[in-house]
């Protein structure tokens, strides 16, 4: 299983899942963005590495397509949780995950010809206070609060679900507007160690449409932490009910959140391919 990968999408967000153990190369800034790469790699919005773990049953690496590390993801976590009960290395169908974000527990709700194809992971709490966004605002919390761009300005709320997140409520979404304010946004001093963006615009008080860019990977069909982080802010400025569809261009997800602010997000899974990277490609990343 040397150098083994499996290619698998949450709602047309596909990671690379590989397992720290069997691998020949250096898992660096500059290998991660080629095996990422369409045209030099794989091509992927990312890579899930299994690792080793001393306070849950397994731990993981979420790593961008830029090489940069994120705390968490949604779609990472199904996607991951699904190679773990599909390949054997998860003995049930509920098991704890360790990610820079906190440890998560995940369970596998429904299957199909024995592969995890519906699963439930809990994401964590969300959290409003500034300093733990973390976001630049003498606010208790920053909602409703100006974020001003070079020809533009937006008010702006953030939160942080393992992550940070910005989320920004619009009466009409525009991939175009998304596309090109996304990076600026990342990438404003206000947000100290940047920022996942979410365009959201409320359907109804049971769903809600979002457009996303990802930090570290750019404007993206799906992302499950987006999905949590608008579920959250949407809840707590008064505009759903706690039980919401949120909707991507990639698909829908389920999420609720707790009188506690526990989030907790349903979603399916789907594996693409899997294979070895090939001598050739190892003797550019070595």
């Amino acid at each position: 299983m040397k150098n083994f990968f499996v290619k698998t999408h949450g709602l047309g967000n596909d990671y690379l899942v590989m397992n720290s153990h069997d691998i020949s190369f250096e898992m660096n800034v500059e290998n991660i963005k080629t095996i990422c790469d369409v045209h030099y790699g794989i091509g992927s919005d990312g890579i899930l590495l299994l690792v080793d773990s001393d306070r849950a049953d397994f731990g993981l690496r979420i790593l961008n397509p830029d090489g940069s590390e994120a705390e968490k993801s949604g779609n990472g976590l199904r996607i991951f949780a699904k190679y773990l009960f599909d390949y054997g290395y998860a003995k049930s169908k509920t098991f704890s995950i360790d990610t820079l974000g906190g440890v998560v527990f995940a369970e596998v709700i429904e299957t199909k010809n024995d592969k995890a194809f519906l699963i439930q992971v809990d994401m964590g709490e969300a959290i409003f206070e500034p300093a733990r966004v973390p976001v630049k605002s003498e606010l208790e919390a920053c909602l409703d609060e100006e974020l001003q761009l070079k020809d533009q300005s937006y008010l702006i709320n953030c939160v942080s679900v393992g992550n940070p997140h910005c989320v920004i409520l619009k009466e009409e979404l525009s991939e175009t507007e998304i596309r090109q304010y996304g990076s600026e946004i990342e990438n404003h001093p206000k947000f100290p160690n940047r920022i996942n963006l979410q365009f959201a615009k409320v359907l109804s008080p049971d769903e809600v449409e979002i457009l996303i860019w990802e930090r570290g990977a750019g404007y993206t069909l799906a992302s499950g932490s987006s999905s949590s982080a608008v579920a959250a802010v949407m809840v707590k400025k008064g505009l759903t009910n706690r039980n919401l569809t949120i909707k991507m261009p990639g698909g829908k997800l389920k999420l609720e959140i707790a009188e506690d602010w526990q989030i907790r997000m349903t979603g399916e899974v789907r594996e693409i391919a899997s294979g070895y990277l090939s001598t050739e490609l190892l003797e550019d990343l070595n």
